[in-house]
């Protein structure tokens, strides 16, 4: 601390400075069988067993909380659990409110019962706003259970909830103490919210792993079939991304600097997914955002004409859409000039520079935008009629032959 004056010899300090650092450690860990009896592992994350609030996505609930009740009770967790509706339309301050009246409800200690969120991304970003208002700071502990939680939402420190048409408006710094991420989990999620999971890996691909681009190309096909629960390139996948994720949050967690290439996918996605609700998942906005930049990148020559053909073609391939009629100039300038006001004054635009790297720019104009556009639904409309073609001339093959009278 610095102040003015001079305090010893009796002039009052009237101006004073104060300097500190806040240590913030936090643990992320693949911990297959959570819900097994015999790993402790959940009842101890965050601090010695004994009681704890968890508070369960209510789909979850339905599918694993007989599980989850019979894993609390043979660890000896005196515990109370809070089931709550979580998608996006819902969250909002309301659901924060609901989570901290049964905190205080549960008499839950300051440092020493660490709330349990089970869900999406959607839950443990509501619960961990809670915590970090409940007395300034609760720790929690994730468990996330969809693909979008385990590679993403669930591993940094933001929480968040939507405020007006504006997503994540509100929100804090407060990573959970422990996050458990378990694979098994992914095997009761449809196949769309695993390709919305993918869009958010593919990110990590796109800006920063062109290994882990390759491995989409081979198996992400696989991938959304199994679920990620054979053998292989899952654990692979999934290693990565959360490893990519990590090494790009540790050294900026507090978002101090803006330029963050993890935030590449996330300039136009936040305005067109909150415009589009219900239509569009978060991951599925983020990949049109994606699309959309990737054709920017083409233009501007960071991407050659093969890299942005294979580019467009995965995201086609990992089922997920690369166009959508909100992708229109008035909108897509409006959502540039609310991340300009996000960004501190600044556009700080991550683009694709090849595959597996990133370039900022700040000089992305409307009329630019207007013209990727145009482009990338001139190749989405080709794309729809060529697959529409395929399956044509599939169906025609498999027809049965035969079914013909005889004059």
């Amino acid at each position: 601390m610095h102040a003015t004056g001079d305090p010893v010899n009796g002039a009052p300090a009237t101006d004073w400075t104060v300097a500190t650092a806040l240590p913030v450690s936090y643990r992320v860990r693949f911990t297959p069988g959570v819900l097994d009896p015999r790993n402790p592992a959940l009842a101890r994350a965050g601090g010695p067993p004994g009681r704890r609030l968890v508070v369960v996505d209510a789909r979850v609930d339905e599918l694993h909380g007989d599980r989850l009740r019979r894993y609390l009770a043979a660890q000896g967790v005196a515990y109370e659990t809070h089931v709550l509706l979580a998608h996006e339309q819902v969250k909002t301050m309301d659901a924060v409110f609901q989570v901290a009246d049964r905190m205080d409800s549960f008499g839950i200690s300051r440092r020493g019962e660490p709330v349990i969120a089970i869900g999406g991304g959607v839950l443990t970003d509501v619960v961990g706003l809670a915590c970090s208002l409940y007395r300034r700071s609760t720790p929690f502990v994730r468990v996330p259970t969809t693909l979008i939680g385990l590679v993403d939402a669930g591993v940094g420190a933001k929480t968040g909830v939507n405020h007006g048409r504006h997503k994540n408006r509100l929100g804090s710094y407060h990573p959970a103490v422990d996050t458990l991420l378990d694979p098994a989990f992914l095997a009761t999620l449809d196949r769309r919210h695993i390709g919305n999971g993918l869009a958010e890996i593919l990110k990590v691909a796109l800006i920063k792993d062109e290994t882990l681009f390759g491995l989409l190309e081979r198996h992400g096909r696989d991938l959304l079939d199994t679920r990620f629960q054979s053998p292989g390139a899952g654990a692979a996948v999934l290693g990565r991304a959360v490893h990519g994720m990590l090494q790009e949050l540790q050294p900026n967690l507090w978002e101090h600097r803006l330029e963050r290439l993890m935030d590449y996918g996330h300039s136009f996605s936040p305005t067109v997914e909150m415009r589009a609700l219900p239509e569009l998942l978060h991951g599925e906005a983020v990949c049109v955002d994606m699309a959309l930049t990737s054709v920017v990148a083409r233009r501007r020559c960071l991407l050659d004409a093969g890299q942005a053909e294979r580019v467009l073609r995965l995201m086609r391939r990992l089922e997920l859409p690369v166009w959508h009629p909100l992708m229109e100039p008035v909108t897509l300038a409006e959502a540039l000039a609310d991340t300009v006001r996000h960004r501190d004054g600044r556009q700080r635009l991550p683009l694709p520079s090849g595959i597996g790297a990133g370039v900022f720019v700040d000089d992305l104009g409307v009329a630019e935008l207007a013209d990727a556009a145009g482009r990338l639904r001139t190749w989405s409309a080709a794309e729809a009629a060529e697959a529409a073609a395929i399956a044509a001339t599939a169906a025609t093959a498999e027809a049965p032959r035969g079914s013909g009278t005889r004059a």
